[in-house]
């Protein structure tokens, strides 16, 4: 892999991450905002309930995603960047422009998917 793709994709992964911690920052401080209004008829609350529940969820995505996202630009460092963590070759670049935080060539991504599904 050419250096021009690596800092490509690098960028990528620094906006990725950018993006997930500004959303982490919104969904958590308008939930703080809203849970700081003092409603408290029964119905306020488990809708309140509710939204705390997705806004967890979404958290947790997010959270996943944010590792993944970390580890690859760790991975980057490390010069190690591209290479399946299962068989040790090249991860294709188009893979990884579709998913730049890819540690699975497709063959091995479809062979652990398919063992999951067994």
């Amino acid at each position: 892999m050419d250096s021009a793709f690596i800092e490509e994709m690098k960028e990528l992964l620094y906006k990725e991450r950018k993006e997930i911690l500004d959303r982490m920052n919104t969904e958590n401080s308008s939930f703080k905002t809203e849970g700081a209004t003092g409603r408290g008829d029964s119905v306020d609350l488990a809708s309140d309930e509710g939204a705390f529940k997705k806004m967890e969820a979404l958290n947790a995505m997010d959270a996943k995603r944010l590792t993944a996202v970390e580890n690859a630009l760790k991975r980057i460092s490390e010069n190690k960047y591209g290479i399946c963590l299962k068989c040790g070759k090249a991860i294709p670049e188009d893979r990884l422009r579709a998913m730049p935080s890819a540690v699975l060539c497709i063959d091995c991504k479809s062979a652990e998917e398919k063992r999951r599904k067994a």
